[in-house]
């Protein structure tokens, strides 16, 4: 949907007007993330498979598990990206104009399968789900099998662990500092299916060369109890313009601002 907006409008002061509808059906993921072009010529929504691998049968996940490009303008639509099971978040790479996700993997392979990840999205590119995951590697549980979808299966660029249920993505900006200045910011959610709970916090992902280039750094942690107990849980991050970070916590209902030490 689109509404009307003017600088420092806070209320919408018209109804919306709808751009396109996007798959409903079943539902099994439901949220649908979007980011803007750097031109603003379009804009990509993740749509998130309506299964874990297919169990509901093919028919259900037309036009899921997929990125959708759309014009805003006309609400004509396209598959940008497909195979990626769950697009939770996506942004555009300042200075590079290329498109990143993170993806929330298949379940009920054990703790430390598949690992959620954070990849650019190709034009056209094939990610994997249901066939593969993490590339080539083939989800046996899945029938009939598709050799040759496999073998274009596109690897992610960055693991981010398994189950930790990363549902935000935001670049960092130099403002932020020399140790936060290039990278992302994820919010994990963290898992529902471990016996040893992993995500529920915010992590920052470090880039090089426009690339990820170690291993996350722990941005704002604590959410989780040593007792395991959750008290909070980071869904959705952003930047704003003074270089602090805003994350939402969908479990205490709150939106946290983490700001620098000294200005």
């Amino acid at each position: 949907m689109r509404f009307d907006y003017e600088e420092g409008q806070t209320q919408a002061s018209e109804p919306p007007e709808v751009i396109t509808h996007l798959p409903a059906e079943i539902n099994h993921h439901w949220t649908k993330a979007m980011a803007a072009s750097a031109d603003g010529q379009f804009l990509y929504v993740g749509i998130g498979s309506n299964s874990n691998i297919t169990e509901r049968g093919m028919e259900a996940e037309v036009n899921r598990a997929e990125i959708w490009q759309i014009d805003p303008n006309t609400g004509m639509h396209r598959p940008y990206a497909t195979g990626l099971r769950n697009p939770t978040a996506m942004a555009i790479q300042p200075g590079t104009e290329q498109l990143w996700t993170v993806v929330n993997e298949r379940d009920e392979l054990g703790p430390d399968l598949v690992p959620d990840y954070l990849t650019t999205v190709q034009e056209g590119g094939f990610y994997g789900w249901p066939y593969s995951y993490w590339g080539q590697h083939v989800d046996h549980r899945v029938q009939p099998r598709h050799p040759e979808k496999v073998e274009s299966a596109i690897a992610p660029d960055y693991a981010l662990g398994s189950h930790v249920a990363p549902l935000g993505l935001a670049f960092s900006i130099p403002e932020m500092g020399d140790e936060f200045a290039e990278g992302v910011f994820i919010g994990e959610h963290g898992s529902w299916n471990r016996a040893d709970p992993v995500g529920y916090k915010v992590v920052f992902v470090p880039f090089r060369n426009g690339q990820p280039s170690g291993d996350p750094i722990d941005f704002v942690s604590g959410f989780l109890t040593d007792d395991g107990r959750a008290r909070g849980r980071p869904v959705g991050v952003t930047v704003d313009p003074d270089g602090a970070l805003i994350i939402a916590d969908d479990l205490s209902n709150v939106i946290w601002r983490v700001t620098p030490d000294s200005p």
